[in-house]
């Protein structure tokens, strides 16, 4: 098949393209045909928002069979000339001279006609609803901002690992975890009675990753810097807009590191991101802005400009109780700060994104630094208007006793991270790290109120789909 150009090519290049034969492949987004003969053809092929308009002579009998059968949905390979076009909000059109139908489309049942249709409608047909307008830029900023994470640190010298994703250790401690295995298995040859204990495929339990962090620690204290960058997953039986159940993260581990500059390189991560959406994915933004969140360009700028603010969770506290706001979750020393009350600390105090650092030690895991206070650990939450949490850190705990201190107050098996704690007798130095959850990015970049539009394939309680 002769290789056809982007789209979106053609329009970011169109002087360079004009009065030029080209050949495009893609899918019809709508056709419209004229009483003087004439259809005009909306094609798509995913590389940018805007369709190219077709012009087809219905009168030309090379085109003639082929036009008959171009619906809504339908894959077309067209070669034509590229010109002016007088229609509004398109500078450029191909007039067709030969067009070929790759792959029809039912007219009656494809399900995707000229009309908005709702994000609930759009999750049952997950096949199809990257041709749609929005799904599409989505996937199209996602892709952009991934390849800016890695830009980010193989810049400043970080070391890209694969940390596993089948692990026997649960990072944040909370049991929420999908435990591996297969069905059957015995460990021994057919025949033999199961050994006790070997009915496990791995001859122990395991887990699918909640964190690549306790594996990225171990090449921070060997390669200096590193990050990992992949899936992640967690049992937790939640339905809000916020969760999923499979989710990828970001998680830079740096030795030599405190919580201060842990929080300085996590500010500048998510500038970076910022601006690399507000330079490259102007389009799409633009739509986002005008469907989605009309203030997104003035929120995102702000991001990019404006330091962010930092205060204690003992501060943050006094504050939301200090606003007298009615919450649904009480404000207290001691409980967890909810989504309401990070939007509030983001959007009503400071509207502007909060770093919180020092919680107190019983909120947070067991690889936490202890501060010299003995009540609070140098972690730290940063919060953005519209999404709330979207990075998560801390200094680590880098001695040995107040890790085994930390590890029995939380009931932390130690047979199972000795390991870990061996990381602390040979060579131990302060490091840090944190986490950022790509779909959590994404939404704030876009303004999409819920988690699974930002996604390819939700996976949530009940769904697990494709």
């Amino acid at each position: 098949m002769e290789k056809g150009e982007r789209i979106g090519s053609l329009f970011r290049d169109d002087q360079k393209y004009l009065n030029k034969e080209v050949r495009v492949n893609g899918w019809v987004r709508t056709r419209r045909d004229s009483r003087a003969g004439v259809s005009f053809i909306e094609l798509n092929d995913g590389s940018c928002l805007k369709s190219l308009q077709l012009v087809v002579d219905f009168h030309d009998p090379s085109l003639q069979e082929t036009l008959t059968r171009v619906t809504t949905g339908c894959s077309l390979s067209v070669k034509g000339q590229v010109v002016p076009s007088p229609g509004k909000g398109q500078s450029i059109e191909l007039h067709a001279r030969e067009m070929t139908l790759l792959g029809e489309a039912d007219p009656a049942g494809y399900p995707l006609q000229k009309k908005r249709h709702s994000f609930e409608f759009l999750r049952q047909i997950a096949h199809l609803r990257p041709r749609t307008n929005t799904l599409g830029a989505v996937a199209r900023v996602r892709s952009r901002i991934s390849h800016a994470i890695h830009q980010f640190f193989q810049e400043r010298h970080f070391f890209y690992i694969q940390t596993p994703i089948i692990t026997a250790s649960d990072c944040e401690g909370a049991g929420e975890v999908f435990q591996v295995t297969a069905p059957g298995f015995s460990g021994e040859p057919a025949g033999r009675e199961e050994p006790a204990g070997k009915g496990e495929f791995f001859g122990k339990p395991a887990y699918l990753t909640v964190s690549g962090q306790l594996q990225a620690e171990i090449y921070a204290l060997a390669l200096g810097k590193v990050y990992t960058f992949g899936p992640t997953f967690r049992a937790e039986n939640s339905n809000t807009s916020r969760h999923l159940a499979e989710f990828w993260m970001v998680e830079p581990e740096m030795a030599f590191c405190d919580l201060a500059e842990d929080l300085r390189v996590a500010e500048e991560f998510i500038r970076h991101l910022v601006e690399v959406v507000l330079r490259d994915c102007a389009e799409d933004l633009d739509f986002f802005t005008r469907f989605v969140e009309s203030s997104l360009p003035q929120v995102l700028e702000q991001v990019h400009r404006e330091p962010f603010e930092v205060i204690t969770y003992t501060e943050a506290v006094h504050l939301l109780k200090k606003s007298r706001e009615s919450f649904v979750y009480p404000v207290q020393w001691g409980n967890d700060l909810q989504a309401e009350h990070e939007r509030h600390l983001t959007e009503n105090i400071f509207k502007k994104p909060v770093a919180v650092i020092h919680f107190p030690r019983s909120l947070k895991p067991f690889y936490m630094r202890v501060n010299d206070d003995g009540e609070t650990v140098a972690a730290m939450d940063i919060l953005v208007p519209g999404t709330g949490e979207i990075i998560g850190g801390s200094q680590r705990e880098e001695r040995t006793e107040v890790l085994l201190e930390q590890m029995q107050r939380k009931l932390v098996p130690r047979e199972s991270y000795e390991w870990y704690v061996d990381l602390r007798r040979y060579g131990s130095v302060p490091h840090s790290g944190f986490g950022l959850g790509l779909e959590r990015l994404v939404q704030f970049v876009t303004g999409l109120p819920n988690i699974r539009e930002v996604i390819p394939f939700p996976r949530t309680p009940g769904h697990a789909d494709f």
